[in-house]
């Protein structure tokens, strides 16, 4: 079945403009994140490192000031690399878990079921457990049948297999009705 041409909701030129206009906005976003985050790491930096004062200091004086430096330096340092590392972990984790999403969103075959034949106590026990205790036989349950009925000797006639044709398809009184509708046409 042809379904009729469906007019688009949106034209490609209003659908291109949209476009533009999102990618303005988007950029324009971009650049104001951008700056605050240029002013919040100056604000940082201002707050955490105070301006040296060197003027009039004698060279022990300057020598003590170089050691603590030292020290921040190699503090800030290992705080650095710790947090390198956490993000390296976090980065391969979420690969990781990108790869298996890839594979459970079902990139393998199945393979093909075989018929595996169960008997019921058999099911019950793997889907109970060791809880099922109870043993469930179900031909018991099944009426019975004596062999006798099923093996009637039953009247075989022999006779001619063209007799009682229509009558035995079940087509004696449609054939002639047929028959009598045809007729009329031919004259």
């Amino acid at each position: 079945p042809s379904h009729p041409q469906r007019k688009p909701k949106i034209t490609a030129s209003r659908k291109l403009l949209l476009k533009s206009l999102m990618l303005a906005k988007a950029k324009e976003c971009w650049e104001q994140e951008h700056e605050e985050q240029e002013a919040e790491k100056v604000r940082y930096l201002a707050e955490r490192i105070p301006s040296l004062q060197t003027r009039g200091l004698s060279l022990s004086a300057l020598q003590e000031l170089c050691r603590e430096l030292h020290a921040k330096v190699e503090v800030v340092d290992e705080e650095r690399y710790d947090i390198e590392a956490k993000c390296l972990h976090n980065t391969r984790e979420i690969k990781d878990l990108k790869l298996k999403v890839l594979d459970l969103r079902g990139k393998f075959k199945r393979p093909p079921l075989r018929r595996v034949r169960v008997s019921a106590d058999a099911m019950l026990r793997a889907l109970l457990g060791s809880k099922h205790k109870v043993s469930m036989d179900l031909r018991a349950n099944l009426k019975s049948v004596k062999k006798e009925d099923t093996e009637k000797e039953r009247p075989v006639e022999v006779g001619d297999w063209r007799k009682n044709v229509e009558a035995m398809s079940g087509m004696e009184g449609r054939k002639k009705m047929f028959d009598a509708a045809k007729s009329p046409t031919t004259q």
